[in-house]
This record gives C-alpha cells, sequence and structure tokens, in this order.
C-alpha cells in the first residue's frame, strides 16, 4: 500500500459490508465475526436437503442445494441485502465462491456442464447495475470451472418484488414471466440454475418450466440461501 493509499484508508476505512464495522488485519469484504456467523449457518447438500425437498414438489430438477440458511434479523440477511440492494458486487462474487465450494465438496453436482443465471429484468438490471446471480455464477465458475450461459433464459416481463408476496401471489407474479432464446446453446446439457435465495420456489419452478423447452436438457438447481 503506498502512501496516498495508506492516507485514504485512514481517512475512509475499509468496512464490512454485513454489520458496518471497521475491518482490521486481513479481513476484507466482511469481518471475522461476520465471517464465522454465516460459517454457522449451513445447509446440507446431500440429497433429499431443503432446497431439493421444496423444489422436487413442483419440478423435474436433477438435484438441488442451498449453501446457508436464511433468517430475519441475521447475518445471512444482511449479507443478501448488502449483494441486492448497496451494491456490492464484490461480494456476490466471493459468495458464489463459497457456494461452489458447497457444491463442489458434495460431488452431486460434477456433472454439470453450464451455469445459467436466474435472469432480471432489464429495467431492474439497469437501476442494480448488475444482475447478482450472474455474478454468484462468475464466483462459482472460479471454484467450479465451468461456462456461463446468460443469454439464452430471460425475463419477458417485469415482476414485482416477489419479497413482498404471499406464496401464491409470488407464483402468479412469475408465471410465463421467462423465456428462452438461443435454445440450442443448451440442448442436451447438463445446467445449474443458479439465484441469490429461495423461499417457495416460485421463481425458480417458473426458470425451470421456461428451461425444460429445450430438448433433451438436465437441470439441478443452487441458492446461495434458503429462508426457513
Amino acid at each position: 500500500m503506498n502512501a496516498a493509499q495508506s492516507l485514504l484508508h485512514l481517512l475512509l476505512p475499509a468496512t464490512c459490508h454485513a454489520c458496518g464495522s471497521v475491518l482490521v488485519g486481513n479481513e476484507r469484504l466482511l469481518c471475522l465475526d461476520c465471517q464465522l456467523a454465516l460459517a454457522g449457518s449451513p445447509m446440507p447438500a446431500a440429497g433429499g436437503n431443503p432446497t431439493e425437498l421444496l423444489m422436487y414438489g413442483r419440478t423435474g430438477c436433477k438435484a438441488a442445494a442451498s449453501a446457508m440458511r436464511f433468517t430475519q434479523q441475521s447475518t445471512v440477511q444482511r449479507v443478501v441485502h448488502a449483494m441486492k440492494f448497496h451494491g456490492s458486487a464484490e461480494l456476490c462474487v466471493a459468495m458464489g465462491r463459497d457456494l461452489g465450494g458447497t457444491l463442489l465438496a458434495s460431488g452431486r453436482f460434477d456433472t454439470v456442464e453450464a451455469l445459467v443465471p436466474v435472469p432480471l429484468h432489464w429495467t431492474r438490471r439497469l437501476r442494480r447495475g448488475y444482475n447478482q446471480s450472474l455474478l454468484l455464477c462468475q464466483g462459482i465458475a472460479q471454484v467450479m470451472p465451468r461456462t456461463i450461459e446468460d443469454s439464452v433464459l430471460r425475463r419477458a416481463r417485469a415482476t414485482a418484488q416477489q419479497s413482498l408476496r404471499s406464496g401464491s401471489q409470488r407464483e402468479a407474479n412469475v408465471t410465463a414471466a421467462f423465456t428462452v432464446r438461443h435454445a440450442r446453446r443448451l440442448e442436451g446439457r447438463h445446467v445449474l440454475l443458479v439465484d441469490d435465495v429461495v423461499t417457495t420456489g416460485s421463481t425458480l419452478a417458473a426458470c425451470v418450466d421456461a428451461l425444460s423447452t429445450i430438448p433433451g436438457i438436465t437441470i439441478s438447481i443452487a441458492t446461495l440461501c434458503i429462508a426457513i
């Protein structure tokens, strides 16, 4: 760190993206306390895990998993809000690496050939500046080298924010919201559909419905966290 950078760090010290405390030593993006809190909220990636059970009832996915548990007023919630609402793009990639590590350790996603992020409508992506699901894919790819196919699945219409709606309202909100283009890119391939949070599974199910129109496709699902 040169003199100018040292002065800038002194005047504007880096802070934890989750709790806002000043980062010290080798801490980066998240303080040690928040890192430990995340480590204390793991979800199993073995067969029959909660994410898989949620999706099996409504989709024909091959496998599904989440890296951690999302609860209200938790560190996980603060991390997700930083990713989605506070411009923490670098944190999205870092969390993607954590998710990739969970998937890799399970050994159940080894045959995945391509990563497909749940798309944002272009208007929301323009406001946010990025698609957090795409950045999660970039982080996963650093751990599990796979191609990222972000041009096949698209959000055909803008939808209202899912977190503000009940289960039935969520399903109606995303019905027929997703379409497929350039389908040949995924024909006969095993793809991993990636999103940040799964709650009722309505958004992921709508994406699977659209992707399932592609001949020979196999679909698995991964999310950073599951709301319980």
